[in-house]
């Protein structure tokens, strides 16, 4: 009876031996097969799909902006400065408004208010320049204004503040004004030197300024030199700058 026991348990554990055998061929098996068939699959397949490499970078259609720098400028931008030889002032603009009681006092003369105030490099002419304007109409010589005894001259339709009156229905009220200005230059070795001239400022008017037959932008100063050709709105009259040598 022990004896068929034992052999029993002998065999029992035999079979076990065997099954753990079993379990560990068909363990082998399986990984074998999973490698060999993924060694049988095409590489780099993607079912059509492209791969990170292969795809192209995404563009927005803003990408062909240029910078601002870059850009042309405005039609107004490549006009700011007159062609002529003359130096504009474009950094400067007047400014018309009045700014408080007292100061709207001063700026008004025989109950008019002044639409101009003089800036402060305002200054006068030196009497050796001996600035003049000669008017002429029909080529003739009609008047003779000299500019030495003051900084600014307002033109205009207005007799009650222009300093030189313009009769013409063309003309604005207060056209332009004719200031002389002290203006600093330094140069390469740090001198400083001054010098006053004379620039002409539309003051908004209606039917403009000319200098040489050339219409000046209104509200900026203009400069002035010997020999030029004033004329306000539509009026025939030329005013003819002169300066001593």
């Amino acid at each position: 009876m022990s004896s068929s026991k034992s052999y029993a348990e002998g065999s029992g554990r035999g079979r076990k031996f065997d099954n753990d055998r079993d379990d560990r061929d068909n363990y082998k098996y399986n990984r074998e097969y999973e490698r060999r068939h993924r060694e049988d699959r095409p590489r780099g397949s993607n079912r059509g799909r492209e791969s990170y490499e292969d795809r192209k970078p995404y563009r927005s259609k803003y990408d062909d902006r240029k910078p601002y720098d870059d850009r042309k400028p405005s039609y107004n931008e490549l006009n700011r400065r007159s062609q002529s030889p003359h130096q504009e002032m474009p950094d400067f603009k007047p400014n018309f408004a009045n700014s408080g009681l007292l100061a709207a006092e001063s700026k008004t003369v025989n109950g008019t208010v002044l639409k101009y105030h003089e800036p402060l490099e305002a200054h006068k002419p030196d009497k050796k320049d001996d600035w003049r304007i000669f008017v002429f109409e029909d080529e003739s010589q009609t008047d003779m204004l000299t500019l030495d005894k003051q900084s600014c001259y307002l033109f205009g339709r207005d007799t009650n503040v222009a300093d030189y009156p313009i009769v013409d229905a063309s003309i604005s009220k207060q056209h332009a004004v004719i200031q002389f200005r002290m203006l600093r230059s330094k140069n390469e070795y740090g001198d400083v030197s001054e010098q006053v001239k004379p620039f002409i400022l539309d003051l908004e008017s209606t039917n403009g300024t000319h200098v040489n037959g050339k219409e000046i932008p209104v509200s900026r100063f203009y400069e002035v030199m010997a020999g030029d050709v004033l004329q306000f709105g539509l009026d025939k009259r030329e005013f003819v700058v002169i300066k001593s040598d």
